[in-house]
C-alpha cells in the first residue's frame, strides 16, 4: 500500500514530543513490512538550512487554491528519514521562518489548511496517488475533508487519523470554512460544525474512515467525560461506528539501544548492566549531585506541566528526598513548575538538579544513567518516556493511566500509582527503593523492562490491518454493487 503520512513534527528533523518519534519511526516499519509510505511536513528553515542534511528542490511555485479569493504558491522539497522519503512544503513562508523545534506550533490556522491542501496536491502533481491518508493530530485534522470534499478522483482513497493527545483539538470560528474554501453545506454538527466554531480534530473525526489513538486504554478512556476533553461523545459515536481503536506505539529500537546508542558515555545491555553503573555515576557527576551507592537517582525527561505530574512531583518531593531518593529534571514548559524546582535545587543542591531546556543527547544520559524513571501523569495517551528508560535499564514509577496501564507492572517491571496525589506517588517511589536495596529484585525489574519488545514489530502490522479495512469499507461505498455480490 501506498501510505502518506502527514505530521507537523518529525524526528530527528523536527521535535517537540512523541508525536515526531512515531512518525520517525513507525513509516519506516511499514516499509519494513514492504508498504510504502511517504511522510510529508512543512519546510521548516532549519531543515532546509541545515548542512548535514540533503535536502532538494521537487517543484517550485506550484499553486494551491485554497478559496476561491485565495490562491497560495507552494514549494516542495525532499529528504529522506532511514530510507523513508520526506517532502517538505512551505508557501507564503508560514514554516521557513521556523528556525528551531519549540518554534513548530507557531503557524496557525490558515498554515495548517495550506499544509493539508498541498500535501495533498503535491502527489497528484508528482503522480503519487496514495491509497490511504494518514494524518496525525489536529494541525492536520482537515486531511480527511479535504479528501472527501476537494481531490475530485480520490473517492477510493481512504483516511485514517491519529490522535495523539485529545487536549489538543485546534477550535477556531465559523470563517474557518471560508478559509478553507468549503461548502456552506458542510456546516452542521454531524460534519463541521461545534458549539458554533470548527474544531479541527472532531473534523477529522467525522471525514475519516478510521481513528485510532495511541494506547488502548486510552481508546477507552477517552470515552469518558473525565478524559473525553468535550468530545467523550463524538469518541463513542466513533466506536459505535467501529472506526475507533487503540494502536499502543512503538519505538525505534535500533536507534535507542544502549548497546551502541553514540549518546552514551558507556555501553551496557540486559545480559552485561556493568556499564548501566557507569553511565549512573557520569550522570551524576554531569547533574552535581552527591550521591552514595544506596541512593535512587530519579529521573524525569518531560514537558513541565500538570499534566505530565509535576504538582504531584513538587508536593512529593521533599517526601521522596528523605527517603534517600535524588532527582535528575530535563524539560522545559510552565514557569511555575521551573520556579519551585528551582527552589528544590536551591534547598537540595546535591540532591536536586533541572536543566531546563531541550537537549536530546542528554535525555539519552538520564534514561541510560538514573535508576528510575518517575512518569507520574495525570493521563497520557501513550507515553514513550516509560518504554524508552525501560529499554535503557530504568525502572519506571508510573501513574495507572493511559499507554502507562498499558506497559508498566506492579513489581514487574515497575512501580504503580493508582490514585493522583502526593501521598500515593511517595508510597510508590517508598516501595522502588526498597526494591532497589534488594540487589536480585532490581536486577529482575532491570531485566523485565529491558528484555521486552517495545518495538513496531507486532504493532505496525495493526496499523496495517487498520488501513486494509479502510479500504475495504472505502470501495464498498464507492462500489456498493459489488459490495453485495461480495
Amino acid at each position: 500500500m501506498r501510505v502518506l503520512f502527514l505530521s507537523v513534527e518529525v524526528e530527528p528533523l523536527a521535535k517537540v514530543g512523541g508525536l515526531a518519534d512515531v512518525i520517525g519511526s513507525l513509516p519506516k516499519a511499514l516499509a519494513g513490512l514492504g508498504h510504502d509510505p511517504r511522510i510529508v511536513m512543512p519546510a521548516y528553515g532549519m531543515v532546509l538550512s541545515d548542512p548535514q542534511r540533503e535536502v532538494r528542490p521537487v517543484r517550485r511555485q506550484f499553486p494551491v487554491v485554497l478559496n476561491p479569493k485565495t490562491t497560495l504558491l507552494a514549494d516542495l522539497y525532499e529528504t529522506e528519514v532511514d530510507g523513508v522519503k520526506v517532502w517538505l512544503v512551505d508557501g507564503d513562508e508560514f514554516f521557513s521562518k521556523v528556525s528551531k523545534s519549540q518554534e513548530v506550533y507557531s503557524p496557525g490556522r490558515d498554515a495548517y489548511l495550506f499544509f493539508s491542501l498541498a500535501a495533498l496536491v503535491a502527489c497528484e502533481l508528482e503522480s503519487w496517488l496514495p491509497d490511504v491518508v494518514h494524518s496525525h493530530d489536529w494541525h492536520t485534522g482537515f486531511a480527511p475533508v479535504y479528501v472527501r470534499e476537494r481531490m475530485p478522483g480520490w473517492d477510493s482513497v481512504a483516511t485514517c487519523h491519529t490522535i495523539h493527545n485529545l487536549a489538543y483539538q485546534g477550535e477556531f470560528g465559523k470563517d474557518t470554512l471560508a478559509a478553507a474554501g468549503l461548502a456552506d453545506r458542510l456546516w452542521n454538527p454531524a460534519q463541521l460544525e461545534f458549539f458554533g466554531g470548527v474544531n479541527f480534530l472532531k473534523s477529522a473525526c467525522a471525514f475519516a474512515d478510521k481513528v485510532n489513538t495511541v494506547s488502548p486504554t486510552y481508546a477507552h478512556e477517552i470515552q469518558t467525560e473525565e478524559f473525553g476533553c468535550g468530545l467523550w461523545g463524538t469518541m463513542r459515536h466513533l466506536n459505535g461506528e467501529g472506526r475507533l481503536r487503540g494502536i499502543l506505539n512503538g519505538i525505534d529500537t535500533v536507534h535507542h539501544d544502549p548497546a551502541t546508542d553514540p549518546r552514551l558515555p558507556f555501553h551496557f545491555s540486559a545480559d552485561d548492566l556493568s556499564g548501566k553503573a557507569n553511565c549512573r555515576q557520569a550522570l551524576c557527576a554531569e547533574a552535581g549531585l552527591d550521591v552514595s551507592p544506596s541512593t535512587l537517582v530519579m529521573g524525569v525527561v518531560s514537558r513541565l506541566s500538570d499534566q505530565k505530574g509535576f504538582d504531584l512531583i513538587i508536593d512529593a518531593a521533599e517526601g521522596m528526598l528523605t527517603l534517600d531518593t535524588a532527582l535528575i529534571v530535563l524539560g522545559t514548559g510552565d514557569p511555575w513548575a521551573a520556579r519551585e524546582l528551582r527552589r528544590l535545587e536551591a534547598k537540595h543542591p546535591t540532591k536536586v538538579k533541572l536543566f531546563e531546556r531541550y537537549d536530546a543527547p542528554l535525555a539519552q544520559r538520564i534514561y541510560g544513567g538514573a535508576d528510575a524513571f518517575l512518569m507520574p501523569s495525570s493521563f497520557e495517551p501513550c507515553g514513550l518516556g516509560q518504554m524508552f528508560a525501560m529499554r535503557y535499564g530504568t525502572v519506571p514509577i508510573v501513574r495507572k493511566t493511559g499507554g502507562l496501564a498499558d506497559t508498566v507492572f506492579e513489581g514487574e517491571n515497575g512501580f504503580v500509582l493508582l490514585g493522583r496525589n502526593s501521598a500515593e506517588l511517595t508510597a510508590a517511589v517508598a516501595r522502588a527503593v526498597m526494591a532497589f536495596r534488594d540487589h536480585a529484585k532490581w536486577t529482575a525489574l532491570v531485566r523485565n523492562g529491558m528484555t521486552a519488545d517495545h518495538s513496531w514489530h507486532d504493532r505496525a502490522p495493526l496499523y496495517v490491518t487498520m488501513y486494509e479495512e479502510a479500504l475495504r469499507q472505502r470501495r464498498d461505498l464507492v462500489n456498493p454493487a459489488s459490495a453485495a455480490l461480495s
